[in-house]
């Protein structure tokens, strides 16, 4: 039986955003569910699986993030550094973000992401942006088994509430 398509996490504040890259992501054929977190806090929530999101089967572990760093309460990087003090290191983090600061980019890695992308701002270069996700991220790279990094029933990591 084949295994069902990874869940993304997109974490993302502008609605446009979001609205764009999911297009995108619908025009390049990406079959993975999406879900949106709004803020670098509910990010932590989600995959903390703290609160609504204790529910694995609704609220599944993602097997890549798409992440923003210029987010409301918690910061990109407040999400990466969280991540990494939780042991998730096997967790596929993009950075997608508008920010081209070579201390974002030099951080974002230190801190464990995967890649660094900058938003792209045309139509054609997000669905070509979708593309190369989908196939590379999504079909090209060998994930980890299911739930390498995620944190185990019964012992979640608390929400994350310092810097």
């Amino acid at each position: 039986m084949a295994e069902s398509p990874k869940t993304i996490l997109l974490v993302e504040d502008d609605e446009n955003d979001v609205f764009f890259l999911t297009y995108a992501f619908e025009a390049a054929g990406v079959v993975n569910p999406v879900v949106v977190a709004k803020d670098g806090q509910e990010a932590i929530n989600y995959l903390g699986g703290a609160g609504r999101y204790a529910d694995r089967s609704r609220y599944p572990f993602p097997g890549l993030v798409l992440l923003d760093l210029k987010l409301p309460v918690k910061t990109g990087l407040d999400v990466l550094r969280w991540i990494r003090q939780e042991g998730m290191r096997h967790l596929l983090v993009i950075v997608l973000t508008s920010s081209k600061d070579p201390h974002d980019v030099d951080e974002a890695y230190r801190l464990g992401a995967r890649s660094f992308l900058v938003k792209p701002l045309s139509i054609g270069e997000r669905l070509e942006t979708a593309k190369v996700i989908k196939r590379y991220w999504l079909e090209l790279n060998q994930l980890p088994s299911a739930g390498a990094g995620a944190p185990t029933a019964g012992n979640s990591p608390p929400a994350f509430t310092g810097v």
